[in-house]
């Protein structure tokens, strides 16, 4: 079983001077930030491959701050980013994060919750729709990734990663991290998720438009056209803009928040 902890410790170029949450999952730490409390809510930040829960700080507005008054708030660093740290396997892919996603989650005792992901935290919460759909009871897309004539720029953004961890962890093979390479990027429309998959989707979904190369605008427009329970907010990271889009996001959540209910297993 995952076991969470609080531990002090060194990951990759990263030493942890302090006491951090981590849960054991398999043979990865996880580390994670929770805030809050009531029903919980699951944050995956932006950032590809370095995916941490620091980098809400960078977003047009930090979730944790937002949410931590209605929501017992989990916030996480990704398998090989932030503070979290685990093997790189010829093999790997979607599924391993997805495995660290909801083992993280179960070390913690939450059985449903919400989910709000942002950047590729749009697949990642397809991923967790798809693998556990009565687990995850809403979700929030800010931004997703997604496939439109950009390929090359994700496996740009790929290689930088993968080098920066060469540096660090000289022990993963380059062969792991080109299969990797394949597996996360490789393939099309959410890379994890496709059309089909998401027209099944029964999960009640808030979208927040994307506009650039790596969150095209196409992609955030086709999720919230298929998927059959989804609204997509098109203004949302100007300043004139936030208020009411941190509104709309909090709106959505409590109306789909289970009555009476905790998120907890058993």
């Amino acid at each position: 079983m995952p076991r969470a902890t609080d531990e002090s410790y060194t990951t990759g170029n990263q030493t942890g001077g302090m006491l951090v949450p981590v849960a054991q999952v398999g043979e990865a730490t996880i580390a994670y930030e929770e805030r809050g409390s009531g029903f919980p809510i699951l944050l995956i930040a932006p950032g590809g491959m370095r995916s941490a829960a620091a980098l809400w700080e960078r977003a047009p507005w930090n979730p944790l701050d937002h949410l931590a008054e209605h929501f017992r708030v989990v916030a996480m660093d990704q398998r090989n980013a932030g503070r979290s740290v685990g093997p790189i396997r010829p093999g790997d892919g979607w599924e391993t994060f997805r495995s660290d996603q909801l083992g993280l989650l179960d070390a913690l005792g939450i059985d449903r919750f919400h989910y709000l992901g942002m950047c590729i935290g749009g697949s990642y919460g397809f991923g967790l729709i798809e693998a556990a759909p009565e687990r995850v009871v809403s979700a929030v897309l800010l931004q997703p990734i997604g496939l439109d004539q950009n390929r090359e720029a994700f496996f740009e953004i790929y290689d930088a990663w993968a080098n920066d961890l060469r540096t660090a962890r000289p022990e993963v093979s380059d062969e792991a991290l080109a299969s990797l390479r394949e597996a996360m990027f490789g393939g099309d429309f959410l890379f994890n998720t496709s059309p089909r998959e998401v027209e099944q989707c029964r999960t009640p979904l808030l979208v927040l438009m994307g506009k650039d190369l790596h969150h095209p605008e196409s992609i955030s427009r086709s999720v919230a056209s298929l998927a059959p329970k989804a609204r997509l907010i098109e203004r949302w990271k100007e300043p004139e803009h936030r208020d009411a889009a941190k509104a709309a996001v909090l709106e959505f959540l409590l109306s789909h928040t289970p009555s009476q209910a905790n998120g907890r297993s058993g």
